[in-house]
């Protein structure tokens, strides 16, 4: 992991240098303990990149939140990936729903997560996406069975989460994302 964070770091200045705008990726710090974890994380500071990534479903909810509480400590960005989300909310009779999960994430800290994206490769029910990114991102989000929110639920003071759209996606889904996600997400490509 650490000649590819490494590599990835140089391709990254070099790119900044040539461009004059900022890049960043999403270096993946999941690992098996949360002192290796946490190791990682500190080289990709020291690397100077400005967000890291983590697999808050595979590494657990304690993992997370300490990630999520030494970013904020560290000025690190956290970009959620949801891995494993199929394997227990894709079942339609038992499972968790990914609503259920992106309250925990919201609980337990992240930056940004993935969504599903309604167009592309992973697309979903646009209702439902939208009921849970609301979920996510919102402070007050009212009961609204059709969107899959069943109680009205207030966030009080607790930081939301931005919308991630990615995966099998293109400059033509443009329009329909912008539609669907609002200017308040991340559209990547």
């Amino acid at each position: 992991w650490r000649d590819r964070f490494l590599f990835v770091a140089d391709a990254i200045h070099k790119a900044q240098a040539e461009t004059g705008e900022i890049k960043g990726h999403y270096l993946n710090c999941t690992a098996g303990t949360c002192e290796e974890m946490l190791k990682r994380a500190e080289y990709a500071k020291e690397l100077e990149m400005p967000i890291i990534m983590h697999d808050f479903l595979t590494a657990g909810f304690t993992a997370n939140t300490t990630l999520a509480h030494w970013c904020r400590d560290n000025g690190v960005l956290l970009h959620i990936h949801r891995a494993m989300h199929a394997v227990i909310d894709r079942q339609k009779n038992h499972g968790i729903h990914f609503r259920v999960l992106a309250k925990c994430l919201r609980m337990s800290g992240g930056d940004h997560i993935h969504t599903g994206t309604v167009v592309g490769k992973l697309e979903g029910d646009k209702a439902i996406t939208l009921g849970f990114i609301d979920l996510l991102r919102e402070n007050y989000i009212e009961r609204d069975p059709s969107r899959g929110i069943y109680f009205t639920q207030d966030w009080a003071s607790m930081p939301g989460v931005m919308a991630v759209a990615s995966g099998g996606i293109h400059v033509w889904h443009m329009p329909a994302l912008v539609d669907i996600f609002g200017d308040d997400s991340v559209l990547q490509f």
